[in-house]
């Protein structure tokens, strides 16, 4: 399998970026567009607004705030979700914290990868890669 349909094995990914990583994600995924053809993408509200205006087909749930944090653990706990890339603002303070420590729980108790910043991202991208190419 080359890198190109790596990912097309309908994974489904849920990406969620803080505030002042949204750029950040964006840049990310478009770094590796090939790698996520053919995956599924979900996101929280906002984010998933910038990762349509990147030219990808993305689910959007609510924003972090409001829900979307918790509707992801909840497909995590369900088994709806295979990987969460999340870049988290570590030098912020968030008013949902507490949704993002029950996603992070949940990706630990239910064995989902949780890449929590780009560098975590790129090589759980070249892990897939090394195992299925």
């Amino acid at each position: 399998m080359n890198t190109s349909t790596l990912l097309s094995t309908n994974i489904k990914i849920a990406l969620i970026a803080h505030d002042g990583k949204k750029a950040e994600m964006v840049s990310f995924i478009l770094q590796h567009k090939e790698m996520l053809e053919g995956a599924t993408l979900f996101a929280t509200g906002t984010t998933g607004i910038h990762i349509e205006k990147g030219g990808f087909n993305v689910e959007k749930l609510l924003s972090g705030p409001l829900g979307g944090d918790a509707q992801i653990a909840a497909m995590v706990a369900t088994g709806e979700i295979d990987l969460v890339i999340f870049f988290r603002d570590p030098l912020d303070k968030h008013p949902h914290e507490p949704d993002v420590q029950m996603l992070m729980r949940q990706c630990d108790v239910h064995n989902v990868p949780l890449a929590t910043n780009p560098k975590s991202a790129f090589y759980i991208f070249k892990g897939i890669e090394k195992v299925f190419g």
